[in-house]
């Protein structure tokens, strides 16, 4: 069984504010990308990790720099206008032997060893699956105009993180599937259960956050250097 993972890094991050995209800025004197990186290394099953990178980047190069990983890091591609463009683009790069693809946001620099694990393992189990936490605050569903709906259950409910797991075939015919419905998708889990797949959630981990906004880069900031 050989794992591979597209680290998906094409992002702008317009929520950030400034020039350098978010995956590129640093936090204890390394970007973003490469803490992910170092993360990923850190679960011995994953054999390649495929990078996704935005067309015409400069940065990539610098950031990976002379680095060593245990896994095959593959030369990056280029992504598309949307997450499912780059991840189209990401799994033709990957070589033909990968048969279980872990889709990993760079923005979420320090997954644990403990998350990675059993996100495999659920995905091993059941086909796919999503780290993902339950939900503590009161979520409402609303209309255009804001009015309320309806009020979700909080027991039902996760928010999910990457990576997101599952075999390279469903992946494949999920991404066949929406563009034959012409309908873009952000989460990589929406579009296995689009096309009838079952994806299971595994327990994801508060630290396991997505860098976003400056307050996000001051949290991690703090964390590394044992403040948090």
């Amino acid at each position: 069984m050989k794992i591979g993972v597209l680290l998906l890094a094409a992002g702008k991050g317009d929520r950030m504010g400034g020039d350098v995209p978010k995956q590129y800025l640093l936090v204890d004197g390394k970007p973003l990308l490469l803490l992910a990186l170092e993360s990923l290394a850190r679960e011995p099953r994953f054999s390649v990790v495929q990078p996704v990178i935005a067309d015409g980047d400069r940065r990539y190069a610098e950031a990976v720099g002379q680095a060593h990983f245990p896994f095959c890091l593959l030369p990056a591609v280029s992504g598309g206008r949307e997450r499912a463009d780059s991840m189209r683009n990401g799994l033709a790069a990957l070589p033909a032997d990968v048969e279980w693809v872990a889709v990993h946001d760079a923005a979420r620099p320090i997954p644990s060893p403990a998350l990675l694990a059993r996100v495999l393992d659920m995905a091993v189990a059941h086909g796919a699956a999503v780290p993902g936490l339950a939900v503590h605050d009161t979520i409402k569903q609303v209309d255009d105009h804001g009015k309320v709906v309806c009020t979700l259950r909080r027991a039902v409910l996760r928010a999910v993180q990457t990576p997101q797991v599952a075999r390279r075939a469903w992946l494949e015919q999920a991404l066949a599937s929406s563009v034959q419905g012409g309908v873009e998708w952000t989460d990589d889990a929406s579009l296995l259960e689009a096309a009838g797949f079952p994806v299971y959630v595994s327990i994801g981990e508060e630290n396991n956050r997505k860098i976003t906004t400056p307050e996000d880069l001051a949290w991690l900031g703090r964390l590394m250097a044992g403040r948090v």
